[in-house]
């Protein structure tokens, strides 16, 4: 009798540990399934650049990649597999890579050969023109540290391979002035090599464009002349006093507001067109960003002064009537951002039903303001015209103004592929790469 009792008790604590982990289980399976359909009905499954590639027959199911992720909602685990759930958001932090057990996931750009958006590029970042590199997110490989990194490795591989120029050519230009051409610019100066640094903007790169505050994931990273970044996190503003300092320290010099438009190659020297000016220079470094020029609306007063493409400081803007447009994170930080301002009335509007681009952590944060009120979103919605004090939106079938003094657009940018592929750059799709690398 005592033994049946012993036996009771131990089935029954066993089902008590045991049943509501297997609910649990089951109920997060039975949700990880359902993004995964609705991601793949949204054809977001595909990512833009690099991506965590799972090996199937390896992997247990443990999950160890999916609480890893940074950005909480790339991975998921479906019918006792880790899946990808939403390849857009993966920016490649590598942190699924580490954490998994059995070593079944790897973050890289996969096989670039039907690709059009990824130029092959050899070990060293070098494209199929001899002494052009290409570094930074240009590249398909997202992240400051992979930037730097590569930038690295160009650098001290053209600084091998350069014959010292003696016609007062330079030895580099480096056009870009983001992470990767900063970076590249100290390598310049660590290798012994004359450069020229170009960008159409300020020192900063896209860093420029990040709202107040906003936190910008990194590894430590060790920047050439300058030393490490030993921290995990650092804000817009600590990025942005660093370059300060190593612009000062190292007495880097930049040629601002030169948006290049070609490149060519001739006689052994390379010839940089920008809508200002021409430079030469012996080897070329692209450290330019993916986004390119900023996509417009092309609707009838997009030319107002209150329309800009990016939000630079959020709290500049109190007590104003603010349409942010667009559905990706660029938009959503930005609406939090001038939400959180005093007296903003902010309005987002984006041409579909709901936001599926965005980080976890942002579409968390927007859903709980939208809740409060501090947001209101306007979905299935496009901006037709643009006012003084008003902008007009069609919604669906129906025409609706409401009243404004600002208008921000975020509608992505046209990626600088054609130029790149008028210089004689190869991407992907042209042909077999000449090899596959992550940083």
């Amino acid at each position: 009798m005592e033994s049946y009792i012993i036996y009771a008790l131990t089935t029954a604590l066993a089902l008590a540990i045991f049943v509501p982990y297997f609910l649990k289980h089951r109920r997060e399976q039975r949700q990880n399934y359902q993004r995964f359909k609705e991601a793949e009905s949204l054809d977001i499954l595909r990512p833009r650049s690099q991506y965590p590639m799972i090996n199937q027959a390896f992997c247990i199911g443990c999950g160890s990649c999916v609480k890893a992720c940074p950005e909480g909602d790339v991975l998921g685990v479906v019918f006792g597999k880790a899946q990808i759930i939403n390849g857009l958001r993966c920016v490649g932090h590598g942190h699924c890579e580490a954490a998994c057990p059995v070593s079944a996931i790897k973050v890289g750009l996969g096989d670039i050969t039907t690709r059009d958006d990824i130029p092959v590029l050899d070990e060293h970042y070098q494209s199929n023109i001899p002494g052009l590199y290409i570094v930074g997110e240009l590249g398909g490989i997202a992240l400051i540290r992979n930037a730097i990194g590569q930038a690295r490795t160009a650098m001290t591989h053209l600084g091998e391979q350069a014959q010292k120029s003696s016609n007062g050519v330079p030895d580099v230009a480096i056009v870009g002035a983001g992470p990767a051409g900063m970076t590249a610019a100290l390598a310049a100066i660590q290798n012994n090599l004359s450069y020229v640094l170009i960008d159409q903007q300020q020192p900063g790169g896209t860093i420029l464009q990040y709202p107040r505050r906003k936190l910008v994931m990194n590894k430590p990273v060790e920047i050439p002349l300058y030393g490490w970044l030993k921290h995990s996190e650092y804000s817009k503003e600590n990025l942005l006093e660093i370059w300060d300092d190593i612009i000062q320290k190292f007495k880097i010099e930049s040629h601002t507001n030169h948006r290049v438009e070609a490149v060519k190659k001739a006689d052994d020297i390379f010839q940089i067109k920008s809508q200002n000016g021409v430079f030469a220079a012996r080897h070329v470094v692209l450290a330019m960003g993916r986004r390119g020029t900023p996509r417009k609306l092309n609707v009838p007063g997009e030319d107002k002064k209150k329309v800009a493409y990016q939000l630079i400081d959020a709290q500049s803007y109190q007590n104003r009537r603010i349409l942010v447009v667009g559905g990706g994170d660029s938009a959503v930080e930005a609406a939090i951002g001038l939400a959180r301002q005093k007296g903003n009335t902010v309005t987002i509007s984006y041409r579909k039903n709901q936001f599926f681009r965005i980080k976890k952590k942002n579409e968390d944060r927007i859903s709980r303001m939208i809740k409060t009120n501090k947001i209101r979103p306007i979905f299935n919605s496009n901006v037709t015209e643009i006012h003084d004090d008003s902008v007009k939106l069609q919604v669906e079938n129906e025409i609706v103004e409401i009243p404004n003094d600002f208008v921000f657009i975020f509608a992505g940018g046209i990626p600088p592929f054609k130029m790149l592929k008028d210089m004689g750059i190869q991407f992907g799709g042209e042909r077999k790469p000449l090899f596959e690398k992550t940083f």
